[in-house]
């Protein structure tokens, strides 16, 4: 979620906000990792509307301790959901359909396009959002190692369905909706905690009658994947969200931006180590292309050497 922060903020990271954002990096891509195991014994409507539902109760528990006063204008309950539908429901389905047939690696890479796409919804959307020709030359590399990794992982047959990757890149085109939306809040002055509460309600209030109508109450479920389902809601989403706005209030939008980085490799290795998943070539020459592309939209190693 892209959420304006709540005060001042620094530009300088310090040594807990690096450990943070490493925390941060490895709870997101434990949330692959974790959706990789759920989706083999739930049914995807079931998986998001459990992590979002158990999301939303971890959130309100933090907006209630903080004594956050509640709005109660219809206006803003409309936009929850509108929120609750660009940045959990529609992206949520879409990765956890997608990693039923592909690895958890993978999605994660293709997930790291989130902010090729936020350059052209923003550019396209937001009159003050005009993107640079080093932005939109960070997109075309970007998508440029999407389409090689694609290309050639069929090539070379790995059987990589390209349905379950083309849902993952279009949860990343959700994301950045969302990020387009999720600005009202910020020029609202909402507290940051209380939008993701709200948005995480919005969702929940979409996904569970869906996912009671479409999947049933699922019979003979193993623990195990309740477990994981019920820990991408506490920690993968509703923790998560909290220490995002927590970095993000210290360290500012541009430092937290990093995770896009970090948040692969996390998965990647997670996958690696305990699911025995394999990334071939073709998914590594990809991933350097996309990391090229979001090392110039952002900017920061190019400026480096002239300072």
């Amino acid at each position: 979620m892209t959420a304006a922060a709540p005060h001042a903020i620094s530009s300088r990271m310090m040594p807990s906000d690096w450990a943070q954002l490493l925390l941060l990096s490895l709870i997101w891509g434990g949330s692959f990792f974790l959706t990789g195991i759920a989706v083999k014994g739930l049914p995807v409507l079931t998986l998001v509307a459990v992590r979002v539902f158990v999301a939303a109760l971890v959130l309100w528990a933090v907006v209630w301790a903080r004594g956050t006063r509640i709005p109660r204008a219809p206006a803003i309950w409309g936009m929850f959901l509108v929120m609750g539908a660009l940045n959990n429901a529609i992206p949520f389905m879409l990765i956890a359909w997608g990693q039923r047939s592909i690895p958890s690696g993978l999605a994660s890479i293709l997930n790291a396009t989130t902010p090729l796409f936020t350059v052209l919804v923003s550019a396209a959307l937001l009159a003050d959002e005009r993107a640079s020709a080093q932005k939109f030359a960070g997109v075309l590399m970007g998508l440029a190692g999407v389409a090689v990794m694609m290309g050639l992982d069929t090539i070379a047959g790995h059987g990589h369905a390209l349905l379950p990757q083309l849902a993952v890149l279009g949860a990343a085109l959700s994301y950045a909706f969302a990020g387009a939306f999720g600005r009202r809040f910020g020029r609202m002055g909402l507290d940051p905690i209380l939008a993701a509460a709200g948005m995480v309600t919005g969702s929940s209030v979409m996904m569970i009658p869906a996912a009671l109508a479409l999947d049933g109450w699922p019979q003979g479920v193993a623990a195990t994947y309740w477990l994981a389902a019920v820990t991408i809601g506490v920690v993968g989403t509703g923790l998560a969200y909290v220490m995002y706005f927590r970095i993000l209030a210290r360290a500012g939008a541009t430092n937290i931006s990093l995770v896009t980085f970090l948040v692969p490799v996390s998965a990647i290795l997670l996958g690696w180590l305990f699911l025995g998943e394999v990334l071939g070539p073709a998914h590594v020459i990809g991933m350097v292309m996309i990391a090229l592309g979001l090392i110039l939209i952002d900017g920061r190693l190019i400026r480096w050497p002239r300072r």
